[in-house]
């Protein structure tokens, strides 16, 4: 089926999402892909996809440092650092 994924799918890369201005809640974009692996670098990160800005201090915690795997709507999840100098890298698959 199209519109869903499995975890044991082969699954290609579609694009390549660095972001560095996290100071106010910040989306993936608009682009490619259905899957996200993103990982968190320099200073930790708080996410949330309810539809509801995270805040340095409300939100889903991501470690700097941590990676994961996010399969959920990727034009809902937003970030935004806990501290300045906060990087995400997303690689985006389909």
């Amino acid at each position: 089926m199209a519109d869903r994924f499995y975890a044991d799918a082969t699954i290609e890369p579609a694009e390549y999402v660095q972001l560095t201005d996290l100071g106010t809640a910040t989306g993936i974009g608009a682009g490619g892909g259905r899957v996200a692996m993103i990982q968190c670098l320099n200073q930790n990160v708080r996410w949330r996809d309810d539809g509801t800005d995270p805040t340095t201090t409300v939100g889903i915690r991501l470690h700097a440092g941590a990676t994961f795997f996010y399969t959920g709507n990727l034009r809902s999840i937003r970030f935004i650092e806990e501290t300045a100098g906060a990087e995400l890298n997303i690689n985006l698959y389909n």
